[in-house]
């Protein structure tokens, strides 16, 4: 097909397409390019090997895709906890869903490359730990304005957004592994009690003493 305007685009739809319903190792640049319908040639034209190319579609994943949807879901208009509730409450239906359509758990895309090439692909495992990093100020965010509105209890928002990535990132990795999305249905109550989310009373209580 050539160097067609649009090839770097297919190139990397495939590829995260490709490396997220198999594996990063499994796949292939010939299978990368069959599923673009894009010549072998014209992939190195874009991409000197298949790692640039993973990073760069995760960054456009990123960006496109992730980086809107995250601040719609954690605006700083909506209530922390509301934040979070939303943002929890949709992990295990959309995860269901994507069972449906492919036929098994397909996980997290970030953490399935991240976990598979963090010793081996530099520039590429980099590439996932400062995606990674950029999600966990979201939760930071929501954390630290939960505790100043006093639904959490008092916590270093950084440490508490840490271990509450680590729940997510490891309950999504093991619905994967156990091809099993109902590993993640109890994920926002196992959420809030490792937040020390404060009951309505207990918040109740909270403001009536400092108010």
């Amino acid at each position: 097909m050539g160097r067609t305007s649009d090839a770097n685009d297919r190139l990397m739809d495939a590829a995260l397409d490709l490396i997220w319903e198999e594996s990063y190792g499994a796949v292939t640049i010939d299978d990368i390019c069959k599923r673009a319908e894009v010549k072998k040639g014209s992939f190195y034209y874009y991409f000197d090997s298949k790692a640039t190319l993973a990073a760069k579609a995760l960054e456009r994943m990123w960006s496109e895709d992730w980086k809107p949807a995250l601040d719609a879901k954690f605006s700083p208009s909506i209530s922390p906890l509301a934040r979070l509730t939303n943002y929890l409450e949709g992990i295990y239906p959309l995860q269901v869903e994507r069972k449906a359509k492919y036929g098994k758990v397909l996980g997290c895309p970030v953490c399935s490359v991240g976990s598979e090439v963090s010793t081996c692909e530099v520039d590429l495992s980099g590439k996932i730990r400062e995606i990674m990093g950029r999600k966990r100020r979201y939760y930071e965010s929501a954390i630290r304005d939960a505790v100043a509105e006093g639904q959490i209890e008092p916590c270093d928002p950084a440490q508490k957004a840490l271990a509450l990535g680590g729940l997510i990132e490891g309950l999504v990795s093991q619905s994967r592994i156990m091809n099993d999305p109902e590993v993640l249905r109890e994920l926002p109550a196992m959420a809030f009690g490792l937040l020390g989310v404060k009951t309505a009373a207990a918040i109740a209580g909270s403001a009536a003493v400092t108010g």
